[in-house]
């Protein structure tokens, strides 16, 4: 069966039905009203340069054909036409700007073939840009030409405050993004081109820790709805990559994420106190997180009380991440209903990380997690749930974030809920194959792990499991639960490990099988 998961004006993409992680079984052919148009081997698959309002007849092999039917368009612009030269040198935010501006509702503004060297460019609603095979939009590296944008504004009279900016859950003030909208609706970036944020060429990379305002997003969309990110490659932003905020009914789809595994906090896709995200398709290979969902630090999360909520991550691949997907430390307003399936996981610090620590707060919940049909490769931990997360925040070694002891319950205490990780293989494993921290005081309410395999790398060497306090290395560790109230333990396979397959220390119900 293959499921449509869009139709643009000028582009589709859709997904073979199956139980196969990212990959199909066998390579197959894609003809588009009886032309072969290409060969793949990956469950998603996407169509470009189609023509607006026109019906066509898709046909993948041993499949049935579908038809499907392109959105109609008002009218397209080439940015050329407002003179953008697209050489990489002459500065085209001007004209790529004013062509943005002019754009009517319905419209397409195409970038063809070139690189196109720009500032920060502000969307608009009910628009498509259209980012051609062989054209870049390339980010300035002049650091004075992203202005600076305060995290929120307060209005003395009325008594409101709009967020206008975010960096690792504070609403503070940042560079704006290469790609901005705020709210705006109905927005497609689609094509096979390329939005670098150049800053490989330039100094955000640099002395990072030194930097008093946030470094920009790659593509910041705030208070935004019905956004569709369709195809493109993006690649190399100063700060997180794509980063919808407080933003609903957003999709990422085939989308392709790249920055060096040393660049600094370039997370490929961060979506914070967003509804109902989709990324599936994708491909994620960066210095940092793959995928962090979030919902802000503890006064976003407990001033707006806005969850991450719905998301779905589905056939995608990740690699070299710190954290394939990740979940927080950023999540003081909550994350509810993720499903994550069909995914592959190369070579990342950690595969399915969830994180959180005292002070984020008692609207800071985690429920209602599905981790399936998951393979991974040299991950060092697979798994792991972590309420001791150490990093980033000015308390991290204080006493009440590094004691052991029980602490009484209270608006700063986080809770995990239930969490579910099946039909998954893990080979070449480092470090342990599951690590479960909980609180004394909150410990992580229900986990179930069921038909999961582990091996072991032979060349493995130490390291932490997870970023806590008085950490200890370990290496082919099994799986270790602590301050856990349920644990569900089926049909799992340890090859390799040294010392104990299953640690369970203070867990109330233990069931295994």
């Amino acid at each position: 069966m293959i499921n449509v998961l869009y139709v643009g004006s000028v582009s589709a993409c859709f997904e073979l039905e199956n139980n196969l992680p990212y990959y199909s079984e066998n390579e197959y052919t894609v003809t588009l009203d009886g032309a072969e148009v290409m060969k793949a081997n990956t469950n998603v698959f996407s169509l470009f340069s189609l023509k607006p309002g026109k019906e066509y007849t898709l046909c993948v092999s041993g499949n049935e054909p579908i038809k499907f039917t392109t959105k109609n368009e008002f009218i397209s612009y080439n940015v050329k036409d407002f003179g953008a030269v697209g050489d990489g040198v002459h500065d085209d935010t001007m004209n790529i700007q004013t062509a943005i501006n002019c754009l009517v509702p319905g419209g397409r503004l195409v970038f063809p073939e070139g690189v196109y060297s720009t500032g920060p460019l502000t969307l608009k609603s009910h628009i498509t840009l259209e980012i051609t095979e062989n054209a870049t939009i390339l980010g300035s590296t002049d650091e004075s030409k992203y202005p600076i944008i305060p995290g929120a504004i307060y209005d003395k009279e009325t008594g409101h405050e709009e967020l206008l900016a975010c960096v690792e859950g504070n609403a503070v003030p940042m560079h704006q993004s290469l790609i901005f909208a705020q709210y705006a609706e109905d927005i497609a970036i689609v094509g096979k081109g390329v939005i670098d944020g150049n800053a490989q060429n330039g100094q955000w990379w640099v002395n990072v820790k030194e930097r008093t305002i946030g470094r920009p997003n790659l593509l910041f969309m705030n208070q935004c709805s019905n956004i569709v990110v369709h195809g493109i490659t993006g690649q190399n932003a100063a700060m997180w990559q794509l980063h919808p905020f407080f933003s609903e009914n957003i999709k990422f789809l085939d989308v392709a994420i790249n920055a060096p595994k040393d660049s600094p906090n370039t997370d490929a896709c961060d979506p914070e106190a967003c509804d109902k995200v989709d990324i599936i398709g994708c491909r994620f290979s960066v210095g940092d997180d793959c995928i962090a969902i979030k919902s802000g630090k503890i006064d976003i999360g407990k001033k707006y009380k806005t969850p991450a909520n719905r998301h779905t991550i589905r056939n995608c691949i990740m690699q070299f991440g710190h954290g394939a997907i990740t979940l927080g430390s950023e999540m003081a307003g909550g994350v509810t209903n993720l499903t994550v399936n069909r995914c592959i996981f190369n070579h990342t610090d950690r595969g399915l990380r969830i994180k959180t620590r005292r002070g984020r707060g008692k609207d800071a919940v985690i429920d209602g997690v599905l981790f399936e049909n998951i393979k991974m490769d040299g991950v060092l931990t697979p798994i792991v749930i972590n309420m001791w997360y150490n990093c980033c925040d000015p308390d991290r070694f204080s006493e009440y974030n590094t004691t052991r002891e029980k602490l009484p319950v209270d608006d700063r205490t986080p809770y995990l809920g239930k969490f579910t990780f099946k039909d998954m293989v893990c080979e070449n494993c480092h470090v342990a194959a599951c690590y479960c921290d909980g609180l004394p005081e909150m410990p992580i309410d229900e986990i179930t792990v069921e038909n999961l395999k582990f091996t072991y790398d032979e060349n493995a060497e130490p390291n932490f499991p997870s970023m806590k306090n008085n950490n200890e290395k370990l290496c082919r560790a099994g799986m270790y639960f602590d301050n856990v109230n349920k644990l569900t333990v089926k049909n799992v396979e340890i090859i390799g490990n040294e010392g104990e397959p299953l640690i369970a220390k203070n867990v109330g119900s233990l069931i295994k099988e």
